[in-house]
């Protein structure tokens, strides 16, 4: 294809909104434009299970619930029932973030909060990192910091970065409550305000659904507040709900900018026409790349420091959505596209030359912001000359053009997402815009979205490997000698389980709670208790 067909397929295949300036060029993924109309049964059947999804059918078979992210953003098209739900939620949010803006929630010691610690995991933060690293400034309302994991010395770390816990609030989100990374997260973080000498619960809020161990846990302390968290809203999901709103109100983003840009998105995603419907070409193109069977992974490249998280974000909402052993038949079809991605120009110098000249099994979703400045703020930083006439943001557009076309030289196919500016409207644009494909694409090919069997796989294997750990301990303190980590599994009844018997007791020896004798191979090891 020479330079003079691609622009001549640009110009045909672009998709434009005039009222927001978002762009679309599907241009750089080989497709004949048949294929509009061979796809448009599959389209159709998507664009009704959508339909069906908005009006509140049953998606998630597993747990019997809703999915209704797109009502958060336009209450007025969910079900009667929930509108108050949803539009109450939101109004608790700005009340609350009002008073403590203002001052009239003080901290234990009489000064206005400052820090904010997030503790939650998955969607829970996932969310709201990348919202962070997209709207952030030195002027927010609050300053972020993350507990994202159940990872001690990552704990001690956030801990040791805030400081001072007299000016912090703590937002601890769990759906259910129950999720043990979480769940030690927030007793990390309670003990942390005890040592610290304060009252940790006039300074923590919940988000969570009502009912939960969680809600309990924080009527029965007497928290600062509790938001509840819808239960047809799922992890992946959960930015635009009190998920993603609270912590973004209370560094003082626009939520209502947020919510309006991803209800601004669902209206053009519902589009009939799968050419005048962004999300609907998406999910084509990365039908179309993959052949249906996800065979090339998703490089998402944005030229834009504030988006640097946005691959990461995708990461959980692509892949936990479409990556599938089943479809919707019970057939075994192993689906799933996997996401990575790294900022531009950055990845001019880390796995560009891969995706130009190693192996072929990706295309790359580029994204591109035409405004040099985002949120408002002009920065001298966007003046300087750098060479006669030539700013740094020259240079980065000339970097992320010279990279999508090395690439398209060489026969690696893309996609190119423009906006206008990075802005709370763009974010929610983006976020809708990705949602809705996923959707789409899981109808494509036959894969239930909104559920995670192999998430609660890997929950019950943890559940597991913790029963062995107590099991071994309680075998070690009953031997009369130091035991191998194969006669620990066959005393505890787990001989095929030697290997995981063997790494529990040697990180616990590593960490005082046992005692090693020997080499540290699994032959040679010996335990004791200690």
């Amino acid at each position: 294809m020479n330079k003079i067909d691609l622009w001549s397929r640009y110009k045909e295949f672009l998709y434009n909104d005039a009222v927001t300036g978002f762009m679309l060029d599907i241009s750089r993924i080989g497709f004949d434009p048949s294929l509009f109309t061979s796809s448009k049964p599959m389209f159709q059947q998507a664009l009704a299970e959508m339909a069906d999804l908005e009006n509140g059918a049953i998606a998630n078979k597993d747990e019997n619930r809703m999915v209704g992210h797109y009502w958060l953003r336009n209450p007025e098209i969910a079900p009667p029932a929930l509108r108050a739900s949803i539009t109450d939620t939101l109004a608790s949010i700005e009340t609350l973030t009002a008073k403590i803006h203002k001052g009239d929630i003080l901290s234990e010691k009489g000064s206005k909060f400052d820090k904010l610690l997030l503790v939650g995991i998955g969607g829970s933060a996932l969310g709201p990192q990348f919202v962070t690293q997209a709207l952030g400034s030195t002027n927010d309302k609050l300053t972020i910091f993350f507990m994202d994991n159940t990872d001690p010395d990552g704990m001690h770390k956030v801990l040791s970065e805030m400081g001072s816990l007299d000016t912090a609030i703590c937002v601890v989100i769990s759906k259910s409550g129950g999720t043990k990374e979480t769940r030690n997260g927030q007793l990390v973080a309670k003990e942390a305000w005890k040592r610290a000498g304060l009252q940790f619960n006039r300074a923590f809020i919940a988000v969570t659904m009502e009912g939960s161990e969680l809600d309990k846990t924080a009527s029965s302390e007497g928290w600062l507040a509790r938001i509840p968290m819808l239960d047809w809203i799922g992890g992946r999901t959960s930015e635009l709900s009190a998920v993603g709103l609270l912590p973004a109100a209370l560094q003082g983003y626009d939520i209502r900018g947020m919510l309006a840009g991803a209800k601004h998105m669902d209206e053009l995603t519902r589009s009939s026409d799968i050419r005048t419907n962004p999300a609907g070409l998406l999910a084509l193109m990365w039908h179309q790349a993959g052949k249906g069977q996800g065979l090339k992974d998703m490089v998402v490249l944005p030229y834009k420091d504030r988006l640097e998280l946005f691959s990461r974000y995708l990461q959980q909402l692509v892949m936990e959505s479409l990556g599938k052993q089943l479809d919707r038949n019970g057939k075994k079809v192993n689906q799933g596209i996997a996401v990575y991605g790294n900022k531009g120009s950055t990845d001019q110098h880390a796995y560009v030359q891969q995706l130009r000249d190693g192996v072929n099994n990706f295309f790359a979703v580029f994204i591109e912001v035409l405004k040099d400045d985002s949120i408002g703020e002009k920065q001298w930083v966007s003046e300087l000359k750098v060479e006669p006439n030539v700013t740094c943001a020259d240079y980065l557009q000339g970097f992320f053009l010279g990279t999508r076309s090395a690439l398209f030289e060489n026969d690696r196919e893309s996609i190119t997402i423009s906006v206008k500016e990075v802005s709370a409207e763009t974010i929610g644009m983006l976020i809708a815009l990705f949602e809705r494909a996923v959707s789409f694409y899981a109808s494509f090919v036959n894969v239930n979205a909104y559920h995670q069997p192999g998430v609660e796989a890997g929950k019950k294997a943890a559940a597991r490997v913790l029963e062995l750990q107590h099991a071994a301990r309680a075998a070690l303190e009953s031997a009369n000698a130091p035991l191998t980590a194969e006669e620990v599994a066959t005393k505890i009844g787990s001989s095929d389980e030697c290997e995981t018997v063997y790494k529990v007791l040697l990180r616990l020896a590593h960490n005082g709670r046992a005692a090693l004798t020997g080499q540290i191979t699994p032959n040679e090891a010996r335990f004791s208790s200690k």
